[in-house]
C-alpha cells in the first residue's frame, strides 16, 4: 500500500509548451511546504498569487497556488496545486524544487490510489477517472461521468444488499437449527436468486459496450470492387485517407480510421473489394476482409447504385443482419433513379460518396445503429470493464451453483458457501478487497500526477 508518511509530487499536465502548467503535491508535508515557499498558510480552496522561489531563493515564476485541506481534497490528504506559466522548463524547476524540499516523485496513478485508500472514492470510481481522461465521444464521456459519480457502485450496493438478505435468511437455519423458525419460503428464495442472476447478467452484457466506448465501434465498409467504399471512407473521415481509382481492386488490404459520428466513436475499416473471380493478391485481401468482419459491430454494405444489387456474400450472410447492417446505395448522382434496390431485410440509404449527397441521412442511420448497441440497465448508463466482468462472471457462476444446490435440497451450508463467494466477487468491483498486487496493477495504468 502507499506510504502515507510520504509527501508526493508530480507534474499534472502533459509535457510541452502551453498556457499554464500544474504541479501538485499531496501528503502530510504540504502545510510545511506552503509555509516554506510562500510564507503563509492560506484558507483552503482559495487561489493565491505569489512569487515561487526555490530553496536557494531564486525566482522561478509568478504563480497561482491553491491549498486543499484533507480530508476534503481529491486524495483525502492536504494537497497543493501550483499553476505556473506553461514553459516546461519552469514546471520542471518547480517539480525539482518540491523534491529538493522533501517530496518524492509520485508513482503512476498514486494520487487516485490515495483517494481510493482514503475512502474518497470506490475502486470503480477510480477507474472512471481514466475513462474520463480518455473519453473520445459524448457517450464515453457520459458513461465515465456517471461511473465517477457512483452509478456502478450504487448498482453493486443494491446487489450486495439483496444477496446479504438471502444469505442471512439461509444462514439462520444453519446457526439456529433448534429454533422454531417459520418454514422456509423456498419459492421466495428462488425468485430472489433468479432476480440476482438476471441483474448480474444485465451488467455483464454491458462489458462489450464498455469496450466499444473505449476502443470505438468496429464499423466495416464492405462491398464489391469499384462500389465506392474508399470514397465513402474519405467522405466520412473528411480527408483523402484512401487512394481512389477507377481501376477495380485498388484496396488490397484494410485501412482503419477513427471518427466521431454524433455521440459515438467509430473505428471505420475500409476493406478489399469482394470479387467472385479474384486474383491471388485480391484473394488475400478478401481473406483479410472476412477476418475483420468476424468482430464487426456495424456493416456498411456499399452497393453500386448503377448496377443491380449483388447477392449478399455467403461467407458473411450469417453475420450481416437488418440489426447491424446498412445498405449504402452509392453513385446516386449518376442516374435519376438507381438500378439497385435495398434487400427486403435491410435498411438502405442513397448517397453520392463523390459529391456528399445523402451523407447526413447516412450519418443519422449510423447513429441509429450505434444507439441500438447501448445496453439497457435503467436510467443510468453502465459500461463495465474487463475486471468488473470477471468479478461478475465469478459471482454469477456461484449464484447458479447455489441455486442448483438449493433446488436439489442440498445442505444449507453448501448453498451459503457459494453465496459467500458471490458476495466477495461483488465486493471486488467497488474495492472491498485487500490485495496490494491487484491495486498496484490497476493504478499502474494511470497517468503520473493523477
Amino acid at each position: 500500500m502507499a506510504n502515507f508518511a510520504d509527501t508526493i509530487a508530480a507534474l499534472a499536465t502533459p509535457a510541452g509548451t502551453s498556457a499554464i502548467a500544474i504541479v501538485r503535491a499531496s501528503g502530510p508535508g504540504v502545510s510545511g511546504l506552503i509555509q516554506a515557499i510562500f510564507a503563509e498558510t492560506p484558507a483552503p480552496r482559495t487561489v493565491r498569487r505569489a512569487d515561487y522561489r526555490d530553496a536557494g531563493g531564486r525566482l522561478v515564476d509568478d504563480v497561482l497556488f491553491t491549498f486543499f485541506a484533507g480530508p476534503n481534497s481529491f486524495t483525502g490528504e492536504d494537497t497543493l496545486e501550483v499553476s505556473s506559466h506553461g514553459n516546461p522548463f519552469i514546471a520542471q524547476r518547480i517539480f525539482e524544487d518540491l523534491l529538493a524540499r522533501g517530496c518524492r516523485p509520485a508513482g503512476a496513478g498514486e494520487f487516485s490510489k490515495r483517494a481510493f485508500l482514503n475512502g474518497r472514492m470506490d475502486l470503480s470510481q477510480a477507474e472512471a477517472v481514466m475513462d474520463l481522461i480518455h473519453a473520445r465521444s459524448e457517450r464515453a464521456l457520459a458513461a465515465a461521468n456517471q461511473q465517477l459519480r457512483g452509478s456502478l457502485g450504487r448498482h453493486m450496493d443494491d446487489l450486495i444488499s439483496r444477496l446479504v438478505n438471502i444469505l442471512a435468511h439461509i444462514e439462520a437455519y444453519i446457526d439456529f437449527p433448534e429454533e422454531d423458525l417459520p418454514e422456509e419460503d423456498r419459492q421466495s428464495v428462488l425468485r430472489d436468486l433468479d432476480d440476482l442472476i438476471a441483474r448480474t447478467n444485465r451488467l455483464i452484457a454491458t462489458n462489450h459496450y464498455g469496450d466499444l466506448l473505449r476502443d470505438g465501434i468496429k464499423t466495416i465498409i464492405i462491398g464489391e470492387t469499384n462500389a465506392g467504399k474508399s470514397s465513402l471512407l474519405n467522405r466520412l473521415v473528411g480527408r483523402e485517407r484512401a487512394l481512389v481509382s477507377p481501376d477495380p481492386g485498388t484496396t488490397r488490404d484494410y485501412i482503419e480510421e477513427r471518427v466521431v459520428i454524433g455521440a459515438h466513436w467509430l473505428r471505420l475499416i475500409d476493406t478489399a473489394g469482394l470479387n467472385e473471380a479474384p486474383s491471388s493478391l485480391e484473394k488475400r485481401g478478401i481473406g483479410k476482409t472476412l477476418e475483420q468482419a468476424e468482430g464487426a459491430d456495424i456493416f456498411l454494405w456499399v452497393v453500386d447504385g448503377t448496377h443491380p444489387t449483388p447477392r449478399l456474400p455467403a461467407a458473411l450472410s450469417y453475420r450481416m443482419t437488418g440489426d447491424n447492417t446498412l445498405v449504402v446505395l452509392n453513385k446516386c448522382d449518376l442516374v435519376a433513379s438507381t438500378s439497385a434496390a435495398e434487400p427486403a431485410s435491410f435498411r438502405g440509404v442513397r448517397i453520392s460518396a463523390l459529391h456528399g449527397d445523402g451523407i447526413e441521412a447516412l450519418n443519422a442511420a449510423i447513429i441509429g445503429l450505434a444507439d441500438s448497441l447501448i445496453p439497457r440497465t435503467g436510467d443510468e448508463m453502465i459500461a463495465i470493464n474487463a475486471r468488473h466482468c470477471h468479478a461478475l462472471s465469478q459471482a454469477r457462476l456461484c449464484l447458479d451453483s447455489a441455486k442448483a444446490k438449493f433446488i436439489d435440497n442440498l445442505s444449507s451450508e453448501l448453498v451459503a458457501s457459494d453465496l459467500r463467494v458471490s458476495l466477495e466477487a461483488y465486493g471486488e468491483i467497488a474495492g472491498r478487497i485487500d490485495n496490494e498486487k491487484v491495486l498496484d496493477q490497476l493504478f499502474a495504468s494511470f497517468c503520473i500526477g493523477k
